[in-house]
């Protein structure tokens, strides 16, 4: 039930960069699925950011990580 991409969140969560392609072969995500599970990552990290900046610093740094690859893997994909 629901968007498979949602289950994707982790790769950008949990996965350092060099290892995200091997989960991306292992759970066999297509283009468009992998755009959406970077997309259903972004908001939750962009959301926990300002929420945890002030309380919980380690979240946040998490948060500002999250973004970072999210916005390098898009850069990556966009230039080909």
């Amino acid at each position: 039930m629901g968007d498979p991409a949602c289950d994707l969140i982790v790769a950008w969560n949990l996965l350092p960069a060099d290892t995200r392609d091997i989960f991306r072969a292992a759970v066999r995500a297509d283009d468009a699925t992998w755009a959406r599970g970077r997309g259903w990552a972004l908001p939750v990290a962009l959301i926990a950011l300002p929420y945890y900046r002030n309380t919980n610093p380690g979240l946040a740094a998490s948060a500002r990580y999250v973004i970072g690859e999210i916005l390098a893997d898009h850069q990556r994909v966009a230039s080909g």
